[in-house]
């Protein structure tokens, strides 16, 4: 397929979406921008996008295909059936459905769209900012041979590894919700680590340092509590979204009647940084549930 006529709408241009949109834009594909924060459409305008809205009616019908990042099924739902963008896609367009969400869920959403004659690729993603704004995404998704094959021009742009679990809508996902429990659990114990050495008196620099250069280290470590050192909780990724990340491990634990030891003790952590207010910020401010210790300001 040549990546030059395929014409792809992100939604969701947020800390990941703006990276794989960037992406998708310097790949050479027909890239268009949509999000409800005026200043976001603003920047991927300006980064070479060839229309940017806050919904997809003006250029619904030429789309290949639809990459939607936001943060869960019931804005995955608003968006396609909610606000009629299902209605207005081609028949045949593919749909890759990349939010976290339950396996009832991205069911669900499939069978709507398949219903519509539109194809579906469940492909939740992995990786933050950084590597979606390198292209290099993790994708975990099941689909049909087709769903992968439309989506190719998208997925060589967004993704530096792309996982093909199997054909059934549910797969990703879950592989997606048992990532989440390892990334929510190495937050939570990051923080409990560094708010001990707080409480201590040793250096959270120090610490930090020790930490990342022995074998205790882990790459959500590193990522989050250097926002701890620095004293910056500007949401990359908020607390809340580890509230509703970690629920659907619960849940999924439920299903399954599958103990959950450190996934319940890593949930009820993140549930509490939100019911102190925390709940907007960085989800590495899930240490301030520690009482006592003294925490970095934020410098500059």
């Amino acid at each position: 397929m040549n990546a030059t006529r395929h014409s792809v709408a992100v939604i969701g241009l947020g800390s990941m979406g703006m990276g794989a949109a960037r992406s998708c834009i310097r790949a050479g594909l027909s890239t268009y921008g949509v999000d409800i924060n005026s200043n976001a459409l603003q920047s991927l305008r300006e980064a070479g996008a060839k229309g940017v809205a806050q919904d997809c009616a003006d250029f619904a019908s030429a789309l290949d295909s639809v990459l939607l990042l936001v943060v869960n099924a019931e804005q995955c739902r608003k968006i396609l059936f909610g606000n009629g963008l299902a209605e207005q896609l081609r028949s045949g367009t593919a749909v890759m459905v990349s939010a976290t969400m339950s396996v009832e869920d991205a069911k669900d959403i499939a069978s709507c769209l398949q219903e519509k004659q539109l194809i579906v690729l469940d492909a939740p993603v992995s990786g933050g900012a950084a590597k979606a704004e390198m292209g290099e995404m993790t994708v975990m998704a099941a689909g049909s041979d087709e769903a992968f094959e439309k989506l190719i021009p998208v997925l060589d742009a967004t993704a530096s590894s792309v996982y093909r679990i199997g054909t059934e809508i549910g797969m990703g996902a879950t592989v997606k919700i048992i990532h989440q429990l390892l990334a929510g659990v190495h937050i939570a114990v990051g923080a409990e680590a560094m708010a001990m050495a707080a409480k201590a008196g040793i250096s959270l620099d120090m610490m930090y340092e020790v930490v990342t250069n022995a074998a205790g280290t882990s790459w959500m470590f590193e990522n989050r509590m250097k926002h701890v050192v620095d004293g910056d909780y500007t949401p990359r990724s908020m607390v809340d979204i580890f509230v509703k990340d970690m629920g659907l491990v619960t849940d999924a634990a439920q299903s399954l009647k599958f103990p959950l030891y450190l996934g319940s003790a890593a949930y009820q952590m993140f549930t509490a940084a939100s019911n102190d207010g925390y709940g907007q910020e960085d989800d590495s401010a899930v240490i301030k549930i520690f009482r006592g210790v003294d925490l970095p300001g934020k410098v500059g």
